[in-house]
């Protein structure tokens, strides 16, 4: 029987029509039918994501709060899902991963209809707060769902695959929501709420349920096994969080790198932006099926953590939209060799009984990433520039990058 990957694909000379089918094909075979459902669920949620990209636009310029309200208002938000996804990885291990999910992603759907009601401040401040609480708490239910549906074989893929969903759905939504916003802001909470809805019916209607053993010896286990207590994982997660704080540059201070230093018009702002959404639909899946069981994951994640930190590293010593080009694809190349294993990675430290509270501490590492990172790199560049701020990412990456290789050498050793 032949046998294909991706190497003989890059080595053929003449790579044909079949091969590459072929190779797509393998890619997506072997992966359960509740993590395509669950796939098709996140798809059509992040579809409705249409609030919290508009959310400080519609404060400023619908409500006429000023900008520091609509920060304070954002950044309980952030606060909220930093606690919704610490409570959601708890209730996942205690109510199980299925009931976690419908739960949060209901209530988050009735929450975005309820905030787009609320038009005063103080009621606006609990709002976000409350909405980012119960939205956020979805998180680490779906991680830990997917560690459920898949197999240790295909799992780093079927996070890809979750992934695939979000970006897609990520296309959507915002393009949708600019639509909406022009013609009442009003109805990018109804549309979010609606959405928010609509994926909990799928869900309850197509996934199939998943159960979580509530015996004293399950409980005791649990205790004795906290993610908290696992200093592994969370020197771990210090080093993920510091990728991450690099990585969300890229969706924050980088697009005002564009405009004020290049000064490129928004649409080709975007159509770089939109490179890194190509690249995973076209390549991830592909890739992560030919790495996934022939590389130690922590240092995939040292490569991808580094090959940000010369995405940065383009910027100063470089000049061109060419070299922005090329920094772009850096940058979603690292993307791709990192986050899907950083995820299986967090998953196979776990145990069935506190598979939540490890998913919770990744995700909250992420969380506490997205709030952190836009406010140090704009106030950084702020006061010493953007090429100060280029080299305090890579800095971060390095440190990241030596982290990831020493904990995969320690662990080797052990």
């Amino acid at each position: 029987m032949l046998t294909f990957d991706f190497l003989t694909l890059v080595y053929s000379s003449s790579p044909t029509l079949p091969m590459i089918l072929q190779l797509y094909r393998s890619a997506y075979s072997g992966l359960s039918r509740s993590i395509w459902l669950l796939a098709l669920v996140m798809f059509i949620n992040r579809c409705g994501t249409m609030v919290i990209p508009f959310l400080g636009v519609y404060l400023t310029e619908s409500l006429h709060l000023s900008i520091d309200q609509s920060g304070v208002i954002m950044a309980l938000f952030g606060v909220g899902s930093i606690g919704g996804t610490l409570l959601g990885g708890r209730l996942t291990d205690r109510l199980g991963a299925y009931r976690v999910m419908w739960v949060c992603l209901g209530l988050g759907g009735v929450m975005f209809l309820v905030v787009g009601q609320l038009k005063t401040f103080e009621s606006l401040c609990l709002g976000t707060f409350v909405l980012g609480l119960v939205a956020e708490g979805f998180r680490p239910a779906v991680t830990a769902a997917v560690a459920l549906y898949s197999t240790p074989e295909n799992r780093t893929r079927s996070y890809s695959l979750n992934r695939l969903a979000l970006n897609l759905g990520w296309s959507v939504g915002p393009a949708v929501g600019g639509w909406l916003a022009s013609i009442d802001y009003s109805l990018l909470f109804w549309a979010d709420g609606c959405t928010c809805l609509a994926a909990t019916l799928l869900l309850v209607l197509i996934l199939p349920r998943t159960f979580v053993s509530h015996d004293r010896q399950t409980v005791e286990q649990s205790r004795q096994d906290s993610a908290y207590r696992d200093t592994h994982f969370m020197v771990f997660m210090v080093f993920v969080t510091l990728f991450a704080i690099t990585f969300f540059q890229l969706f924050s201070t980088v697009p005002l790198y564009y405009k004020q230093v290049y000064h490129l018009p928004e649409n080709q702002i975007g159509t770089l932006m939109a490179l890194n959404g190509v690249l995973i639909v076209a390549v991830e899946m592909v890739l992560v099926h030919q790495l996934e069981n022939r590389f130690v994951h922590l240092r995939l994640m040292a490569i991808g953590t580094l090959l940000v930190g010369i995405s940065y590293l383009i910027f100063n010593v470089f000049f061109g939209v060419i070299w922005l080009v090329v920094a772009m694809i850096l940058a979603t190349l690292a993307e791709m060799l990192a986050m899907p294993f950083m995820n299986s990675y967090a998953i196979a430290r776990s145990k069935p009984h506190n598979r939540g509270q490890y998913t919770a501490a990744y995700t909250a590492s992420w969380s506490i990433a997205q709030i952190s990172a836009p406010l140090l790199g704009t106030q950084f560049i702020s006061r010493v520039g953007f090429a100060s701020a280029w080299w305090l990412m890579i800095s971060f990456s390095l440190v990241a990058t030596i982290g990831f290789l020493s904990l995969s050498y320690r662990s080797k050793k052990s």
